[in-house]
């Protein structure tokens, strides 16, 4: 569904992609997981058409369309109430606005489809972002740190709706440095370091990999192991 091969991204004399691979199947969870400044943005808007590499090559399953993006910058109209940013986004979509109110449900916002975005805490305007990116049921779901903001019941119910969204057919990429988060939700990670994936699998392969004698799943300890970096 998601493919990069031999990627090389540069900006001006700094190479912050180096020959990049991985690939995601459909109605997989993929999480692409590093400290800031790995990469992992530019990597999401290489997948979505937003930048162009400098070499290898990339392909998608979806078309735009189809495509669902929620990004750290959430591009919400801060004068307008929680349900008229989502309907606006319906008619882009090509969406009935009877979804919007479910779409708002789904993310915890429901009591507040009256409310001007300007009035929401970021953990809410995260979760009105999210929201905007399943309105129209997409294939292929970009979500870059979708729960960084966002006290732990709200990122729970947050990971049970990327469950389920997977489980009806979606294909999920993630980005996050929460490995916790990594192992409950992923069914593939890739680690990324300085622009290079420095290991590739499920999150229980990698841990038996590196840390055979360990009965938990502890990617941080697998990352600061590799790297020197904790996450």
């Amino acid at each position: 569904m998601i493919a990069m091969t031999n990627i090389v991204k540069r900006f001006g004399d700094k190479t912050v992609l180096n020959d990049v691979n991985f690939h995601v199947a459909q109605r997989e969870i993929f999480g692409l997981l590093g400290p800031s400044g790995a990469g992992k943005t530019t990597i999401i808007n290489i997948l979505t058409n937003q930048l162009t590499p400098e070499g290898g090559q990339y392909e998608i399953g979806a078309t735009s369309k189809e495509t669902g993006l929620m990004l750290e910058e959430d591009g919400l109209y801060k004068r307008l109430t929680t349900t008229q940013n989502l309907n606006l986004f319906a008619g882009i979509y090509g969406v009935d606005k009877s979804k919007v109110q479910p779409a708002l449900d789904s993310v915890g916002l429901g009591q507040d489809a009256k409310t001007q975005v300007a009035r929401l805490s970021k953990g809410m305007r995260q979760r009105l972002a999210l929201a905007r990116a399943i309105l129209h049921s997409p294939k292929v779901l970009f979500l870059d740190e979708p729960t960084a903001a966002l006290d732990p019941s709200t990122a729970q119910g947050i990971h049970k709706l990327i469950l389920n969204l997977r489980d009806q057919g979606a294909t999920i990429f993630l980005t996050t440095h929460n490995m916790e988060e990594a192992v409950d939700l992923c069914d593939t990670v890739a680690l990324l370091y300085q622009g290079k994936i420095v290991e590739h699998g499920s999150p229980k392969a990698i841990c038996d990999k590196h840390n055979s004698y360990k009965t938990v799943c502890d990617l941080g300890s697998v990352f600061m192991k590799m790297t020197g970096v904790t996450v």
